[in-house]
């Protein structure tokens, strides 16, 4: 949970609230499998935000491990900041 903003809690909150009082204001009908399909959808793009930040995380960290051991081997950002023309310009420090 701790990897989940406000706004996708918010909406798993008011996702399933809706599929509750859907299911409870029209009962085991036909349309409960519309409710259903809805409700598997917001699950759905959920774990794939969920993913996405798990992926972003790991390339985040690859990234900063590179620039880390280009940084111990001297080969990039010299004590002056390498100026605006390096190719390195604009990366984290």
């Amino acid at each position: 949970m701790k990897h989940l903003s406000p706004g996708a809690l918010l909406v798993i909150v008011v996702t399933l609230v809706l599929f509750v009082g859907a299911v409870i204001s029209k009962g085991m009908t036909h349309d409960l499998l519309l409710e259903g399909a809805v409700f598997l959808v917001s699950v759905k793009l959920i774990m794939m935000s969920y993913r996405n930040y798990e992926v972003n995380e790991n390339v985040q960290n690859k990234l900063d491990r590179i620039h880390a051991e280009l940084v111990r081997a001297n080969i990039c950002c010299p004590p002056g900041g390498g100026g605006e023309d390096s190719p390195l310009n604009g990366i984290a420090k």
